[in-house]
């Protein structure tokens, strides 16, 4: 996985770690997170358009959660684009070279569209069409807003307060509003669903998430131990 620092990968992989068919988790990042979990790999890289380095430890996983990216608040779109599409692109391509029958399971966003007129979701966009078109299995998960589940604090300080402030209203609109709000244990659920299926659907929207995070496995799925 990666974006284990961030606030969506903070509540991913405590959801990962709490599945039993879970037997190790690779986290790739630019720093080390020394989890107490001994399932947890540290994958350190100076940066995920240097992957050479680590090529050998890419391998052999059954999914990829990426859960990595940057803040459409305030972020150029110059780095925008290089943060969410060039770099999530390095990783993807990566991992399909080395697990072809893997699947790649991507956080991108509520309407993400390569033809909006609002950049972050054509970005979003682009790097969906982009993946999709891999040799590889991928999943497109579409959140809307997202609450932390499980105490989540966000990496960067000028949203914490947002998030403090926010929080009791988040956990209504999960349940008030499916569609559109869900929670970092809701995503985290949904992917490891969506992981254990033999054929997952290429796009799962806010409301799908809630379902699949909230109900466990759907009928059907292939629940074999990884």
């Amino acid at each position: 996985m990666t974006g284990g620092t961030g606030l969506v990968g903070q509540g991913v992989l405590v959801e990962t770690l709490a599945d039993a068919r879970v037997s190790r988790v690779g986290v790739l990042g630019r720093r080390a997170l020394e989890h107490a979990d001994a399932r947890v790999d540290d994958i350190v890289v100076a940066g995920f358009d240097h992957l050479a380095s680590v090529a050998d430890r890419l391998a052999p996983w059954d999914a990829c959660f990426y859960c990595a990216g940057a803040p459409p608040l305030g972020t150029p779109e110059p780095h925008y684009r290089h943060v969410t599409l060039d770099l999530t692109l390095q990783v993807a391509r990566a991992y399909a070279a080395r697990n072809p029958r893997g699947r790649f399971l991507y956080v991108s966003g509520a309407k993400a569209d390569p033809d909006s007129r609002i950049m972050p979701l054509r970005i979003k966009g682009e790097t969906e069409a982009a993946l999709q078109a891999l040799p590889i299995t991928t999943v497109m998960l579409r959140p809307g807003g997202i609450q932390p589940a499980h105490g989540e604090r966000s990496p960067h300080a000028w949203m914490r307060p947002f998030y403090a402030l926010a929080a009791p209203a988040m956990g209504l609109g999960v349940r008030a509003m499916p569609s559109l709000m869900t929670s970092t244990a809701h995503v985290g659920r949904a992917m490891l669903a969506l992981a254990a299926m033999a054929q997952p659907p290429a796009v799962v929207e806010n409301a799908a998430i809630n379902r699949l995070g909230g109900g466990g496995l759907r009928a059907g799925a292939d629940t074999r131990p990884r």
